[in-house]
Formats: structure tokens, C-alpha cells, sequence
């Protein structure tokens, strides 16, 4: 049987694929692996045995179980415990198994992505903190520093200091002029980037940046009910140089989709569900492209006039080629001056 499995998943074209008989030689592997099939059966320990420690990882693969047939309530332990699905051995197994594994790994894709999309978050949340503390420098430095500053000059402009307390207090006063440029570009920062000056100990990093401005795509307008998949679809499309604006309604999505600047429209729909597309211009009218995410029967959304449909969950890692190759051939606008 795994020589069977193995020449299929070969066929399907997935590699590095790599077969072990043990479940103690299949910890180390596991951790380098998206996906892994999970005989219950093992010669040194019962695969639902194993399950836990397989997932416990920092970013664990997606483990599908393989079970005998009348094992129902075993696959749903399986289930609770953590694996992403099974499969059950018998004569549908060799049909079955493409499709659940690509799943398995477009999900674990999607979890990795999540977890970009919380430090994202967590960043976002940063930078306002950095705002704030902004914010105070100006009101609790600026005032000081500047009449500190003034002081220092009028006594460096007078005669009576002897030649010892004027290459002090010219010290002094280079001092204070590097404490104003700090404040200042602190009042400049756009980004939260870190810099490591000791071991185990970051700061962020006052220097500027030499970055180059990102490719700007223009605006994508996003109506993804499920707000997960919606966070991980924004955060894609951000990287890929859209600003993205997120809307709740369809109807609300329309009304966006009609301005200008929206290059990209982006919808959640259920199955092949085409009245979603009754709100939006016509695919030979319209100035951007509309991409659907689907789940179960794509057939109805495949002929409704979108640029591209992917069912769900779609694969991350593909995700913006796919979408930038549904894109109108224009060329990529540099960023606003107020960022984009």
C-alpha cells in the first residue's frame, strides 16, 4: 500500500516525499513536511497515539489519518485531536487521495498565512503605539530642548566664558542638536523596524529607511464574509502592492467597485451561487478584474463572466500570481505622496 500511495502522489506531482514504517521514525521528518498520511496501524505505536505529538510543532503539518473501514468513531478522535482529515482504506481510497491531500496542504498554507496575518496585526498595533509616543516626544521634549537650545547659544554668542567652558558648552549644544534630529525623525517614522544591538535585545531603529517605494496595483475591494479567510486575503493582496478596502455587504461592494481607482474586486460566494454578480459591470465593461472564491461547485461561478475563480481554500502560496494574471495588462502605478 505505501508503495501504491507513494508512486500516486509521485504521478500527482508532489515531491520530497518520504516513507517510513515506524512512528518514532516519522517525528523528525514530520517537521519538515506539509502534509502526512497517518496509518493508525503502526508496528510500535497506534498512529491516534502519535497524532499529538506530530502537531506539536511550532508550524505543524496537516495530518491526514489512514483508517480501516468501520473505524468512524477512531477517525473522529482523530478529528478532535487535531488531524485536518481521513481516509479510509478500501476501493475508493486511490480516488480520494489527491484531493484530500491537496487540501490538507492549501490549509496548512492558509494557517501559516494566518499566523502573518496576527503579527501583522500585532505590528499595526505597534505602530500606534509608536504614534502615541510620537506624539509625547514633541509635546514633552521639543519645548525644553528648544529653549535649552536657545540658552545655549546666547551664552556661546557672549564674551564671557573662558575658552574650557565654550568647548563644553559646544559640546553641549552639538549634544541637544542630535537629541532634536532623533525627535524629529522619530515624527518621521513610517515603519516599525527593529534593529539588534545586544543579544536578546531589539530597538527600533531611527535611521531611515532605504527601501524602495512597493508597486503600487491600485485599490482591491474585498467581500469575504468569513473574517479569517478575509484577513488572510487582505494581508496577501497588501504584499502584493494593493491597498485593500474591505466591505460587509455586496451591495456595499458594488458601490465600491464602481470608483476609479478599484482595480481588483475580490467576493466570497457560496458554491456556484451566481446572483452575487447582478451588482457588477459586465465582464467586457469593466475597468477591473473580479475573482471569486467559492466553495463546493465551481461549474455556475465558472460561466457568470469572473476573470478567475478559485475554490476554496485556495493555495497562498499561488494566490497572487493567479490573481495578478487575471489583471487587466497596464502597467503598475508608482505610490501616491500620501502613501497609497
Amino acid at each position: 500500500m505505501a508503495s501504491m500511495l507513494l508512486a500516486l502522489l509521485e504521478n500527482e506531482g508532489y515531491q520530497h516525499i518520504t516513507l517510513v514504517d515506524r512512528g518514532a521514525a516519522a517525528i523528525e521528518p514530520a517537521g519538515t513536511h506539509d502534509v502526512v498520511l497517518l496509518d493508525n496501524q503502526l508496528p510500535d505505536i497506534a498512529g491516534v497515539d502519535l497524532l499529538p505529538r506530530l502537531l506539536a510543532f511550532p508550524d505543524p503539518p496537516s495530518v491526514i489519518m489512514v483508517t480501516g473501514e468501520g473505524s468512524e468513531e477512531l477517525a473522529a478522535n482523530a478529528l478532535r485531536l487535531g488531524a485536518e482529515d481521513y481516509l479510509v482504506k478500501g476501493a475508493k481510497l486511490l480516488e480520494a487521495l489527491p484531493g484530500l491531500v491537496e487540501r490538507a496542504r492549501r490549509n496548512r498554507m492558509l494557517r501559516t498565512t494566518k499566523a502573518q496575518v496576527e503579527h501583522e496585526l500585532v505590528r499595526a498595533e505597534r505602530l500606534a503605539a509608536i504614534g502615541e509616543m510620537t506624539v509625547t516626544l514633541h509635546h514633552e521634549l521639543n519645548n525644553p530642548l528648544a529653549a535649552a537650545m536657545a540658552e545655549a547659544e546666547l551664552l556661546l554668542a557672549g564674551g564671557s566664558l573662558d575658552p574650557e567652558q565654550r568647548a563644553a558648552l559646544q559640546v553641549v549644544r552639538e549634544q541637544m542638536l542630535r537629541m532634536r534630529d532623533i525627535v524629529k525623525r522619530a515624527g518621521d517614522l513610517q515603519r516599525a523596524d527593529s534593529t539588534d544591538y545586544l543579544s536578546g535585545l531589539s530597538m527600533i531603529s531611527l535611521g531611515g529607511s532605504d527601501t524602495a517605494p512597493a508597486i503600487h496595483r491600485g485599490r482591491a475591494v474585498l467581500c469575504v464574509p468569513d473574517q479569517e479567510l478575509s484577513r488572510v486575503t487582505a494581508l496577501l493582496l497588501r504584499h502584493a502592492g494593493f491597498s485593500v478596502d474591505r466591505t460587509q455587504a455586496l451591495s456595499e461592494a458594488a458601490d465600491e467597485a464602481a470608483r476609479l481607482d478599484t482595480t481588483l474586486v475580490v467576493l466570497s460566494v457560496p458554491g456556484s451561487d451566481n446572483d452575487p454578480l447582478l451588482g457588477f459591470g459586465a465582464a467586457p465593461h469593466r475597468s477591473y478584474a473580479l475573482v471569486l472564491l467559492v466553495s463546493g461547485d465551481r461549474a455556475g461561478a465558472d460561466s457568470a463572466g469572473a476573470d478567475l475563480v478559485l475554490t476554496l481554500p485556495f493555495d497562498p502560496t499561488r494566490f497572487t500570481e493567479e490573481v495578478l494574471g487575471a489583471m487587466p495588462a497596464s502597467p503598475p502605478r508608482s505610490p501616491s505622496p500620501a502613501g497609497g
